[in-house]
């Protein structure tokens, strides 16, 4: 599938700087496992979610067409389920839709929007308690994976060929992880703990703030000027507003991109950095919870 935007590349078109990257995800992630023993478990839980968010980040590039023409080598690039409970697949389409859709954070056409249509439902729910940076980081992930997999097994009955064609794979591709682990001498709970947990966090930190409700839809997403070392960590998708305007470049382009850009296009909300960020939403929502369109007017 060509996503909107997405370039004509020339035959034998390679992108060295992202197969450089997998390499050194990839082997971080063996090393990291191999030798974890070696790791006091606060250094084992920074390096451990660091290579987690990098995987993702990586992901989302193969998703965007990276680092080749070629969409199969891309998928096995970006395939192998290092944080266990997403497949590619399910990842690949729900991106796919957010870009596709003209209604970016419509709680009905954007899956990638935080926002509901109404308070008092349990999805309200579990998004309350993430409105404040801190509340993301801290219960966002266990949240996350357990309403991926209920929605999951609720569209079991209604798509089972779909829903095993998702599944097989992934489960297949979990228990080579799996296997690898145990050959490390490293437990399913401490890998939960120190690779899974905190390296969905770190990917939901860049999350948090990256979209915000405006009816027009180029002030949409938003942009962290300053993303020092985590800028390398989310390959420059701080620069969120640049990424939706050309999502077909790659990462190591967008802050050129960016800088041509900057003060000329309507701009979304702009933050100086992700400390800036933190200071201003550890406690603080980010935005109200109901999505403006659907919030009901006065009588």
């Amino acid at each position: 599938m060509r996503m909107r935007g997405s370039p004509r590349r020339p035959q034998g078109w390679v992108e060295l700087p992202t197969l450089l990257l997998a390499a050194a995800i990839y082997g971080g992630w063996l090393a990291l496992t191999w030798w974890h023993e070696a790791l006091p478990v606060a250094v084992l839980f920074v390096a451990g979610g660091w290579i987690s968010a990098w995987h993702n980040s990586l992901q989302h590039e193969t998703i965007h067409g990276h680092p080749t023409r070629n969409p199969l080598i891309n998928t096995l690039i970006g395939w192998p389920p290092i944080n266990i409970w997403l497949p590619y697949e399910i990842y690949y389409r729900s991106h796919v839709a957010h870009h596709s859709t003209r209604l970016t954070t419509d709680p009905f056409d954007d899956p990638e929007s935080k926002y509901v249509a109404s308070e008092g439902s349990l999805l309200w729910w579990s998004e309350r308690v993430q409105q404040t940076l801190i509340g993301r980081l801290v219960l966002g992930p266990p949240i996350m994976v357990v309403r991926t997999l209920v929605e999951e097994l609720a569209r079991l009955p209604k798509e089972p060929v779909a829903f095993l064609r998702d599944w097989l794979p992934h489960g297949a591709g979990v228990a080579v992880i799996l296997l690898w682990l145990n050959w490390c001498g490293l437990g399913l709970g401490t890998y939960l703990l120190c690779f899974v947990y905190p390296g969905t966090a770190l990917s939901m930190l860049r999350s948090h703030a990256e979209h915000r409700a405006d009816p027009d839809p180029a002030r949409r997403a938003a942009t962290v000027e300053r993303g020092g070392l985590l800028a390398l960590l989310y390959l420059n998708n701080n620069l969120h507003a640049a990424h939706h305007a050309r999502p077909d470049l790659a990462w190591y382009r967008l802050p050129r991109f960016h800088a041509a850009r900057r003060g000329k296009v309507p701009a979304g909300p702009v933050y100086r950095s992700y400390g800036a960020l933190l200071r201003r939403f550890a406690l603080r929502p980010h935005d109200e919870l109901v999505h403006p369109d659907y919030k009901p007017t006065g009588g």
